[in-house]
């Protein structure tokens, strides 16, 4: 066999062998992020077991997993007295994590909020999703809310499609490409000629809708904000339906009031 034959079949021979543990690696960072997620939500700690039961993991790799966040510092091991808990490493992180638009919105949000009683809600783009980057809860009894870092699809919320709206067409053009309007309600929109119209009435209108078409029982309205460094966000408030459809007129006319007087302020 000749020497560039030799090193192609080389070559083949390793390939399978690195893409297998390329993916094992991505298992085990997505197995790493679901245990300090379901850490999160138990600050007091879990044990090993119980920390097993809510990812649905086998204990042994949980173990693994946990010692080597442990040396990291991401997380603190179970002891005598306590479970695993979120280690102070995360603290460090968390500081680091800072959103400038989320900084500048933080006074509109809560006093959009005092002033509709409903949740308000913060995003931003992420390739081809939304994701909440600050939220204050709304006050009424029955509200919709969701968590900050929780992502939603572009075409069928309503954050995300005042974000489409901003692109350009041949930004547009590239998402058209690789993003697949999945349905999630009945009301979700899949066809893109419809998809174009919305985003069409968006930039005419100046706000988004999403009326239960990514989550049944939940509407919302939402526009966008832009930074003097062209830094983009989306304000949103969802409500549930029964309540939308008595408000939708008042929220729209709130949202734009406040989204405006930010923008006036940011200098754009």
């Amino acid at each position: 066999m000749s020497k560039p034959a030799q090193a192609a079949s080389q070559a083949n021979q390793l390939a399978p062998e690195s893409d297998s543990t390329e993916r094992q690696g991505i298992q085990v960072i997505a197995r790493a992020a679901a245990m300090l997620r379901a850490l999160a939500h138990h600050p007091e700690g879990l044990s090993l077991g119980e920390l097993a039961r809510e990812v649905t993991l086998p204990r042994s790799t949980v173990q693994r997993i946990v010692d080597a966040l442990d040396k990291e510092g991401l997380v603190l091991a179970a002891s005598s007295v306590s479970g695993v808990r979120l280690g102070p490493a995360l603290l460090s992180l968390a500081a680091a994590t800072r959103f400038h638009m989320a900084e500048l919105a933080r006074e509109t949000l809560e006093n959009l909020s005092k002033a509709t009683r409903e949740t308000v809600d913060l995003s931003v783009l992420d390739q081809d999703k939304v994701v909440f980057i600050d939220q204050v809860a709304g006050s009424q009894r029955l509200s919709a809310v969701s968590a900050v870092g929780v992502s939603f699809p572009l075409h069928c919320s309503a954050n995300g499609k005042a974000l489409l709206a901003a692109m350009s067409d041949d930004e547009l053009r590239k998402v058209r490409k690789r993003l697949v309007l999945a349905r999630q309600t009945d009301q979700t929109i899949t066809d893109w000629a419809r998809l174009e119209e919305e985003i069409q009435a968006v930039r005419r209108d100046g706000f988004a809708c999403d009326r239960e078409e990514n989550s049944e029982g939940i509407c919302a309205v939402s526009t966008l904000i832009r930074s003097a460094t062209a830094e983009l966000a989306a304000i949103s408030i969802p409500v549930p339906a029964q309540r939308f459809r008595h408000a939708e007129a008042e929220l729209i006319a709130m949202l734009l009031q406040h989204a405006r007087a930010l923008q006036q302020k940011l200098g754009r």
